[in-house]
């Protein structure tokens, strides 16, 4: 991030009153664990293979079967 960004944002911030500074803080926080986290695709590639071959073939058998059905009952 920049550093006149950061700069930017503490003289704004450090104007507000108290409570408003709080709300700030909270709001970032709340940003921090809303961003999603994982890894990058190259670290899962180790696990390409690793559904035996019968299973896939099943799972795409009950996909094409169910998916993108319509139940009149359900909501």
């Amino acid at each position: 991030m920049s550093t006149s960004l950061i700069d930017e944002v503490f003289t704004e911030l450090k104007d507000l009153p108290y409570e408003l500074q709080r709300r700030v803080l909270e709001f970032t926080r709340s940003l921090a664990v809303s961003t999603p986290r994982g890894v990058h695709g190259s670290q899962l590639l180790h696990f390409g293979g690793a559904i035996p071959e019968g299973d896939l073939q099943l799972m795409r058998q009950a996909i094409e079967k169910d998916c993108e059905q319509i139940d009149g009952s359900g909501w």
